[in-house]
């Protein structure tokens, strides 16, 4: 892709606002094919945590990197960024608008800005990691991350667990922060024209409730037996990037620790710690948005949490997308 072709196209967003619907919509507006641009999508029997677009969806309109990987493999910035300009280029073969959608804010900054290349995972760096992180607590390891990388250590929650562990896995591999590789000159950064239009909600009360929402439509749609399935392989645990979803994570720890989520209360508990990492993972993607001033902010919390694509306010944001994406 270089700055002769047309711009790409993404829809970005914190997680629950909206963007598959939207994406949707406008597929029925435009000949386009989705690309997501979402970690948790790729992976193979996830379905009902990550919000995966159901079958029905996908055969409304071709979606793209959605169950590639078995749940025990590791995806990358790296690779996503390889998979989306091979994608990109077969979509604009096919006479078709490729449509980048999702909230993995770091693929999309990968893929703009680009990234210096990210040192392999070392497993006994990890196994190490795992076990301090499992004797101190994720609050201890983010101060540890403070002493030697207070770039990465501030945009990161204390309780930011995965994400706290692969800062300190590359200083530990190679003695340098993880800011340092995100640092690129301008002059060398690979130069990727997009029209990015992101939904953010004025009201954070209202991203809240639908976070809510959709985590308690996901238990009623079997999320714990999808959880029972994957430990049932025998071959997950908690400290593999997949099992650390937002959601995931909490059930699978929940169920470590042996509790009952038969028992209403027990349930009720891990729900509540589900909603909030939800919410924590929505924070994390706002301030990501904030930080792109290229961005076209359509408003999506003028939406209510049931109305059908047809309604008045979703017409709207559907007018505003097409307007910023189609802008001369």
């Amino acid at each position: 892709m270089n700055k002769h072709q047309p711009p790409l196209w993404i829809l970005a967003g914190p997680t629950a606002c909206g963007k598959t619907a939207l994406a949707l919509a406008l597929a029925q507006q435009i000949d386009l094919e989705i690309i997501s641009v979402d970690s948790a999508l790729i992976y193979q029997g996830m379905d009902i945590g990550t919000a995966k677009p159901t079958a029905q969806e996908r055969q409304q309109v071709p979606h793209h990197l959605i169950d590639i990987l078995d749940p025990r493999d590791n995806y990358s910035a790296a690779r996503f960024v390889t998979d989306t300009h091979r994608l990109v280029a077969d979509i604009r073969a096919r006479g078709r608008t490729p449509l980048l959608v999702g909230g993995t804010m770091l693929y999309i900054k990968a893929l703009l800005e680009g990234l210096d290349d990210m040192p392999a995972a070392d497993p006994a760096i990890r196994a190490r990691l795992d076990e301090a992180f499992a004797r101190e607590g994720s609050p201890a390891m983010h101060q540890q991350l403070a002493l030697v990388d207070p770039v990465t250590a501030q945009r990161l929650a204390p309780g930011d667990t995965q994400r706290i562990q692969r800062a300190l896995e590359v200083w530990h591999s190679t003695g340098r922060p993880l800011s340092s590789f995100h640092r690129r000159q301008a002059s060398d950064a690979p130069k990727v024209p997009a029209r990015l239009v992101s939904l953010e909600p004025d009201s954070r009360p209202w991203l809240h409730q639908r976070v809510a929402l959709r985590f308690q439509q996901m238990i009623e749609q079997g999320f714990i037996d999808e959880v029972h399935r994957l430990r049932a392989r025998g071959d997950l645990h908690v400290g593999l990037p997949s099992i650390r979803c937002v959601g995931y994570r909490q059930v699978w720890e929940a169920l470590d620790a042996g509790h009952d989520l038969r028992q209403a209360a027990v349930l009720a508990q891990v729900v509540e710690q589900g909603i909030a990492a939800t919410r924590q993972l929505a924070k994390r993607q706002i301030t990501w948005l904030r930080s792109m001033p290229q961005r076209h902010v359509v408003r999506c919390d003028l939406v209510g949490p049931s109305e059908a694509m047809g309604s008045t306010s979703q017409r709207d944001m559907l007018k505003a997308a097409l307007a910023a994406f189609q802008a001369d």
